[in-house]
Formats: C-alpha cells, sequence, structure tokens
C-alpha cells in the first residue's frame, strides 16, 4: 500500500504536502507511516522532495528518534539531486550523529554513506575517512560496535571502486576476519573474496 501512494507521488504534487502534514499527527501510525512513505519517495523519486530539504534537516532534531533515523535515510537519498550542494554544507553535522552513543542512528548515517559516497564524488574522500573511524565510535558494547563495523564493510562494498584510498580499506576489512560477530567476520571474508587484492 505505502509503496503504491509513493509511486502515485511522483505525479501528484498534492500528496507529498499531505503526508508533510501527518508527520504531526498525534496518531503513530499516521505520523511513522507518512515518513516511512516519504522515505520511499526519496528513494523513487528524489526530486520530488529535494525542494523541501531543509524540513529534513530541520527534522534531524527531532525528538522523535524514529524521524531523526527517517529523516538521515531521506537526506542521504536526496544527494543523487543535489545540485545545489546542500549536503556538502551538512557533511560534519550529518556524520556526527555517528556519535551519539546510539548504534541505530549511526547505523543509518554508515546504511546511507554508500549512497553518499557514489552521489558526492568530491565527498568521497571524506566518507571515507569518516568509515573508517567507526571502530572509535562510542557505543554502549562490543557487540553494538561490531554490527556497526558490518554495516560499514557493507557501505565500502557499495563504493569499492571509486574509493582512491583502497590499502586503508582492505586493512579495515582485514581486522574484521578476527571479529568476535560471526556475521561481521563472514561480511569481512565476503568483501576480501570480492575485492580483497592479497
Amino acid at each position: 500500500m505505502k509503496k503504491d501512494i509513493a509511486k502515485g507521488a511522483t505525479g501528484n504534487i498534492d500528496l507529498p504536502e499531505a503526508l508533510f502534514a501527518g508527520l504531526s499527527s498525534e496518531n503513530p501510525k499516521v505520523k511513522f507511516g507518512s515518513a516511512k512513505t516519504l522515505r520511499t519517495i526519496s528513494e523513487k523519486n528524489p526530486n520530488a522532495l529535494y525542494p523541501r530539504m531543509e524540513f529534513f534537516v530541520g527534522l534531524l532534531e527531532s525528538k522523535n528518534t524514529i524521524l531523526k533515523w527517517i529523516a538521515i535515510d531521506i537526506i542521504a537519498n536526496l544527494t543523487a539531486v543535489d545540485t545545489e550542494n546542500a549536503f556538502n554544507r551538512l557533511f560534519d553535522k550529518f556524520y556526527g550523529y555517528l556519535y551519539e552513543g546510539s548504534l541505530i542512528t549511526a547505523g543509518h548515517v554508515v546504511d546511507g554513506s554508500g549512497k553518499i559516497a557514489l552521489s558526492k564524488p568530491e565527498l568521497q574522500d571524506q566518507v571515507t575517512e569518516k568509515l573508517l573511524k567507526v571502530e572509535e565510535v562510542p557505543l554502549p558494547t562490543a557487540e553494538c560496535r561490531n554490527i556497526l563495523i558490518g554495516k560499514t564493510i557493507n557501505a565500502f562494498g557499495a563504493y569499492y571502486e571509486k574509493i582512491r584510498d583502497k590499502g586503508r580499506v582492505i586493512s579495515f576489512v582485514e581486522r574484521q576476519l578476527n571479529n568476535s560477530r560471526n556475521v561481521t567476520k563472514i561480511k569481512a571474508e565476503r568483501f576480501l573474496k570480492k575485492f580483497g587484492e592479497n
């Protein structure tokens, strides 16, 4: 149902406005349904939402963490059409959310990083630098960090051919061959099988 609505929004100029209004609803089903549909639109037709980029930037400050997470996802999707380089100015703030102490928040930032690096070639080196530091991100447990590292391996895989400093990325992934989280270890093994130079 949500996918049908999002698909329809590509040709319906009024629908996104109704969805924006839905974000203020007291009804959680309406609020989060609207947010998720906006996220789908940002994936399918980012041009439809790009004029409202600043709105989503403001949503990063929301006390509602679910809306914040969806805003992170949407902003990453909108980099595909960011002709005014709004994200470039937002870069430090966006990646600052890695350090909030929340696995889910940091995970959304990392999950969007592959898209960002592909959409913003001029920021690829900076994105890579941020991702290479995820082992230092403050999180509640070592297991949380290992989950985030697994997501980082996936992000690197999304744009590895474009990475200039491949050696540091390979070294990062090789360290995870001894990761205590089996899923992350497997991701490292698969990454190195696909991209490894040794």
